[in-house]
């Protein structure tokens, strides 16, 4: 089956209950999302950790691939695979390469959190993934219905995540971006993915996923920490 390649657009998607038919723990799918993005460029070998501050490193080069726009292509030096880098992507890394000092991977996971949920939506809408529909509550307020296309994406990832968290596969064998779903799921502590009793279950196992990404799940969960202590202070 065919499935997105991005870590926001996975990340997003495996966020969407099917019942409810709406993305959950949307009060920190901003965060999540540009954690992911992080996670996706650290992996690909275009962000790099110096004392605990992002650096760039190793920028993509572009080219056009369709008469109508151009998109960055990267090798995935962990997999040998090349991935096409999206908008969000794109703008991180121009953020980032663009910051007239370096910064720590909290602060990249906080900036601009909110535009990256519809970035990624609008992404998703336009390859065909999900589906957007405005509407209007009481005939007031502004909304959108957001409905996936293809149910069996959200749950062939989700399944996915499960077998990587609980599976017999050594971590250092687990594909990173695998490994990535499950560290980000966990740090932002996604119900859809992990419940509560099994992200205990399997607490070792994701410490050890997420060794395999990065600065940017601790990055997370750090800044949903600290919001939580400041909202309870």
């Amino acid at each position: 089956m065919e499935l997105p390649e991005s870590l926001p657009a996975r990340l997003y998607l495996v966020s969407y209950d099917l019942d409810r038919q709406r993305p959950t723990g949307r009060t920190y799918l901003g965060y999540l999302l540009r954690a992911a993005a992080l996670t996706d460029l650290f992996l690909a070998g275009h962000l790099a950790d110096v004392k605990g501050k992002v650096q760039v490193k190793n920028p993509p080069t572009t080219r056009t691939t369709t008469p109508t726009a151009a998109r960055m292509i990267q090798p995935v030096p962990a997999t040998g695979r090349t991935r096409a880098m999206d908008p969000l992507l794109e703008d991180v890394l121009k953020q980032v390469a663009g910051s007239s000092r370096p910064r720590s991977w909290k602060y990249w996971v906080r900036k601009n959190s909110r535009p990256a949920v519809r970035a990624v939506r609008d992404q998703l809408e336009t390859a065909g993934w999900i589906r957007v529909e405005p509407h209007r509550i009481l005939h007031l307020f502004p909304a959108d219905t957001i409905t996936v296309r293809d149910p069996r994406v959200v749950r062939e990832l989700r399944d996915n995540a499960g077998r990587v968290a609980r599976g017999s596969v050594p971590p250092a064998h687990v594909d990173p971006y695998d490994a990535a779903v499950v560290a980000l799921a966990a740090a932002a502590r996604l119900k859809t993915v992990l419940t509560r009793a099994q992200r205990r279950e399997h607490r070792a196992r994701i410490t050890r996923l997420t060794e395999l990404c990065g600065p940017p799940p601790i990055a997370l969960r750090k800044v949903i920490a600290a919001d939580e202590a400041s909202a309870a202070s």
